[in-house]
């Protein structure tokens, strides 16, 4: 990849995203249903796109939520709808046009007490605290949301009665109801004005900061790090979870630092990811720059996304710990510190996640469930307590509550940070220090991902190739032992290939909005054989997918 001349500097003013403009888009923009990019697309985290290019606007959100609301008819889903809304400036416009629509269907919406923003988290967390015990009126959610993605960038997610994100034939149905909508000029979506939706019978305020942060002390052990003393540091990135890290720290009584409590949607005070664009990353360095810059004055620190699904640890010792590497030492962790989890809850990954979870889960004698990308693959498992843990290579992660009980079936980016708070306290190492230690023991692994050309025929070609389709034996200098289309965990297709040694793997898939494809490579060997691993590995896939 090409490194901006920016990447990693605060960002200059000619990068901030012009507000007014965007949000005049959102109101006055109309997307033409015949045209793919316009069209509402539910992607692995539900559907996102830009006012200024027709992609999510007021016409997506109203399309969206009438579509939900038949949806939650169909599926006779009569108890409260969780919403919550991140920081991103599309986010406030589409939750009060989400409204308008909820309150003329007469759904019962939940809002935020005072028009809080709300983390995936906290609304995960409402849904599950309100279904427990009930076999009716199930409640479910919508989050109103981007995630990590540039200022620019609007995003809504919709989450079922288990809480996670929906499954493929949920967003199927709403994604094609939504474009008939659009298709029609709106015709069959009700809505009522703002003020009107605000005042409805339906309308009800929860207070999402307060019940969330109360029942944190049921999933860590807030008494081991204030007993040890630490110094904490977080950087909510202007996110949805500013207000709750400062509840957290009171409640608690813990000596936590928010280092910046600035929201502004322009997100002016981050520093410019590797691409040249703001984009608040938890996992990025070159975005996380000013929190690795305070490194020092904290034993443990961490960063969340704008609707903190998302993680990001550092440590004075090793910096910005990959998001596959803490994955990693979280495993060993829990698994080791939770007695009360069921002796045959399992470790969940994704096929791109790191070898060395493979190696963790089998010394720790604890079953191995390896999904396709996206958080969904894990919902079941966290909701019934047969996952005590599941994670993704983007440091997504949530894990079960100290009795095993489900907490959260969606991505938490909180629950981990302080996670790495209590690890060390009750270690007395720090994420960084246990890495090097479990890679002393298991073997280091080297990883990259890389981007490689492909057109749209290609691309379907590398979606559905299947195993027999590689003639090669070996890999990189080793005998090749399996070759996956489908996840080992649950046998669901991986849109791609997964290509396993002894010490090395790759995996290759499409991208889902560019001429590319992606590779995933890792080595347990070093840095020539990662780099090996790559070479062979484009070689491979551009024959089996070579159109001449």
């Amino acid at each position: 990849m090409t490194l901006s001349p920016f990447a990693g500097k605060p960002a200059p003013a000619e990068l901030l995203v012009d507000i007014p403009r965007l949000v005049t888009a959102y109101y006055t923009g109309q997307p033409d249903a015949s045209i793919s990019t316009q069209r509402v697309a539910f992607g692995t985290s539900g559907h996102r796109g830009s006012s200024f290019d027709l992609s999510f606007n007021e016409w997506h959100v109203l399309a969206i939520s009438q579509a939900i609301c038949l949806y939650r008819e169909a599926q006779g889903i009569t108890g409260p709808l969780f919403v919550g809304i991140d920081t991103h400036a599309l986010s406030t416009p589409a939750g009060a046009s989400a409204l308008e629509v909820l309150a003329a269907n007469g759904v019962t919406v939940m809002i935020a007490e005072g028009d809080e923003y709300t983390p995936t988290p906290a609304v995960s967390h409402a849904i599950l605290c309100y279904n427990r015990g009930r076999t009716t009126g199930l409640a479910d959610g919508i989050v109103i949301t981007p995630s990590h993605n540039p200022p620019q960038s609007g995003g809504y997610k919709y989450n079922p009665t288990n809480g996670g994100p929906a499954d493929t034939h949920i967003t199927k149905w709403i994604e094609a109801k939504a474009n008939e909508l659009l298709a029609n000029k709106l015709a069959g979506v009700k809505r009522i004005g703002y003020e009107q939706a605000l005042k409805a019978p339906t309308t009800h305020r929860h207070d999402y900061v307060n019940t969330y942060v109360a029942d944190l002390i049921n999933v860590i052990d807030f008494d081991a790090i204030r007993g040890a003393k630490l110094r904490l540091g977080v950087d909510p990135l202007g996110g949805a979870g500013v207000r709750y890290w400062s509840a957290i720290a009171e409640h608690y009584r813990l000596d936590l630092d928010v280092v910046n409590k600035e929201v502004d949607s322009t997100f002016r005070f981050m520093t410019v990811d590797w691409d040249g664009q703001i984009r608040m990353d938890p996992s990025s360095s070159h975005a996380m720059q000013g929190l690795i810059g305070l490194k020092e004055r904290f034993d443990v620190a961490f960063a969340c996304d704008p609707d903190h699904d998302r993680h990001g640890i550092v440590t004075p010792s090793g910096g910005l710990l990959a998001p596959n590497n803490y994955l990693a030492v979280s495993i060993d962790y829990l698994f080791q510190n939770r007695p009360q989890w069921r002796a045959d809850a399992a470790v969940g990954k994704t096929v791109v996640s790191s070898g060395l979870i493979d190696r963790v889960a089998k010394r720790l004698g604890r079953r191995l469930y390896e999904v396709p990308v996206g958080f969904k693959w894990f919902a079941d498992g966290l909701f019934d307590g047969s996952l005590g843990f599941g994670g993704e290579e983007s440091a997504g992660a949530s894990f079960l509550r100290k009795d095993g009980g489900v907490w959260s079936t969606d991505k938490d980016g909180l629950i981990p940070a302080l996670l790495a708070a209590e690890m060390t306290a009750r270690t007395g190492r720090d994420p960084s220090q246990a890495y090097r230690a479990l890679t002393e023991e298991l073997g280091e692994p080297f990883s990259v991902r890389v981007d490689a050309k492909a057109n749209p025929e290609q691309k379907a070609l590398l979606s559905k190739l299947s195993p027999e389709q590689v003639t090669s034996t070996e890999l990189a200098g080793e005998q090749i032992q399996s070759i996956l289309s489908k996840a080992p965990g649950n046998d669901q297709a991986i849109g791609g290939l997964k290509v396993m040694t002894e010490n090395g793997w790759f995996a290759a898939r499409p991208s889902g909005t560019e001429d590319i494809y992606k590779i995933y490579a890792e080595s347990f060997i070093g840095d020539d054989h990662l780099k090996q691993l790559v070479a062979e590995a484009q070689t491979l896939v551009d024959g089996a997918i070579s159109t001449k």
